[in-house]
């Protein structure tokens, strides 16, 4: 199953760019800290390295297992997700945890691979002209709705729309025809009076901010207002490292997790921000060409999935601290504070990876 040569095709580029991610993110941290590599830096940098590991691992093995353990992988999670919401541990206001004692995790940030594995194992079976059948999409959209209601219900609604996303992606993908996706479009429009109520009350607030902002500026819309304050004051070049003024004040909140990247803006301006947005550029790209360039259609969906998700958490998180979309809690990815977040990257990257390394260098040891 591990043939641990094939790391040393890993692109060296990608694996680079990925790097630096991280320690921009390490160095934005840093400076979140007043200065000090606690409580934020010293963890994040060893979640980083336990990740390297499973990097390496995932690398390391053939994406034909992957395929053959794909719905089991799946179930353990989404039982995972079911025990979340039987004895999850509670925190800032959401059960979205098991406690396991030597570490907190969050199998909602599992389920994003899990998912996309169990897809892309569905439709690799499937025919283009068999995905144009509707009694063949009801698994699949059983295996999306299952583990974006658990996620609705922790609450976490900015990774339901994830999952949501990257599934409807791989149906894309899969041919899965146009009438399908407009149905679906006008189906929640009309339903869109039903599912308002059935949104809690702070996740309805973030609704309303976002279409006005000014209108509560102290309490429900103080977070995306800050975050503007901060964007626009750090400029062209920024105000320079350490030398936040609007999250050293304390009036940025969240500025380790979902707020990152404005706090990085106000030291680092626009042009730090140019620089961050091209290093993803160059990670989607990648991800883009490892799926078309994939032999097996497995491959080729996995890749897809997790680009897509890769790139939706990117585009969600800077568009919701411009104030472009509604605060719904999702972080950036490698820069970000997080532990399962990390694990759950890097264990995507290793997944992607392993997919790009071509077929004749699998038999390396034969």
């Amino acid at each position: 199953m591990f043939d641990f040569r094939r790391i040393l095709y890993v692109n060296r580029t990608v694996l680079g760019v990925m790097v630096a991610i991280v320690f921009i993110g390490l160095v934005t941290l840093f400076s979140a800290a007043n200065g000090s590599i606690h409580p934020w830096v010293i963890k994040q940098f060893l979640r980083f390295l336990l990740g390297m590991v499973f990097f390496g691992i995932i690398v390391a093995s053939d994406s034909r297992w992957w395929s053959q353990h794909a719905y089991s992988i799946y179930s353990v999670v989404l039982i995972m997700l079911v025990l979340v919401e039987l004895m999850g541990f509670v925190g800032m206001g959401a059960q979205r945890w098991l406690d396991l004692y030597v570490f907190n995790l969050q199998p909602s940030e599992l389920m994003r691979i899990a998912l996309i594995l169990a897809l892309a194992r569905y439709f690799s079976f499937l025919e283009v002209e068999e995905t144009r059948c509707l009694k063949n999409l009801i698994i699949p959209l059983l295996l999306i709705m299952v583990p974006v209601l658990l996620a609705m219900r922790q609450p976490d609604l900015g990774t339901a729309i994830l999952l949501l996303s990257s599934g409807l992606a791989i149906f894309f993908v899969s041919g899965v025809p146009w009438w399908f996706f407009t149905a679906g479009f006008v189906t929640v429009v009309c339903a869109v009076p039903v599912l308002w109520n059935f949104l809690y009350d702070y996740q309805q607030k973030r609704i309303l901010i976002f279409l006005n902002p000014e209108s509560d500026p102290t309490h429900a819309g103080y977070h995306i207002s800050q975050s503007k304050i901060a964007l626009g004051s750090g400029g062209f070049t920024g105000k320079g490292w350490l030398k936040g003024t609007q999250s050293h004040l304390n009036f940025l909140p969240e500025k380790q997790t979902d707020f990152i990247f404005t706090m990085f803006a106000e030291e680092f301006g626009l042009m730090g921000c140019l620089v961050v947005i091209s290093l993803f550029s160059i990670l989607f790209f990648w991800g883009f060409t490892v799926a078309d360039h994939s032999r097996l259609k497995f491959g080729k969906l996995v890749a897809i999935g997790i680009t897509t998700t890769l790139f939706l958490y990117v585009f969600i998180n800077i568009a919701m601290v411009m104030g472009l979309l509604p605060v719904v809690g999702v972080p950036l990815p490698f820069m970000s504070y997080g532990g399962t977040a990390m694990i759950t990257l890097m264990l995507s990257m290793g997944l992607l990876s392993s997919i790009s390394i071509p077929r004749v260098r699998n038999s390396i040891s034969k």
